[in-house]
């Protein structure tokens, strides 16, 4: 049997698992679902990188190209900030 199970103790990156994401990193942005979470890595699925984010009101971004792989992993110490990807 399967079951929904609602965490609520889930903060920062756990509380955003199953959403789109921007991960502003030190070189590189990145954006796709969020699958995974550990303590050195983060699993996007559907992955891309943004080149040029153009003005930050705008619904999408300038430059962004996918990545040809289904999942990427980002390093945890390379994210600056995260936030939910319009």
């Amino acid at each position: 049997m399967k079951k929904i199970i609602e965490v609520t103790d889930a903060q920062g990156l756990e509380s955003l698992l199953g959403e789109n994401v921007l991960l502003l990193c030190s070189a590189y942005f990145y954006t796709g679902k969020l699958v995974g979470v550990n303590e050195t890595y983060v699993e996007l699925s559907d992955p891309s990188i943004v080149y040029e984010t153009g003005k930050w009101t705008d619904k999408g971004y300038t430059d962004v190209q996918r990545l040809h792989c289904k999942t990427f992993f980002v390093s945890r110490h390379a994210i600056e900030s995260f936030g939910v990807s319009k």
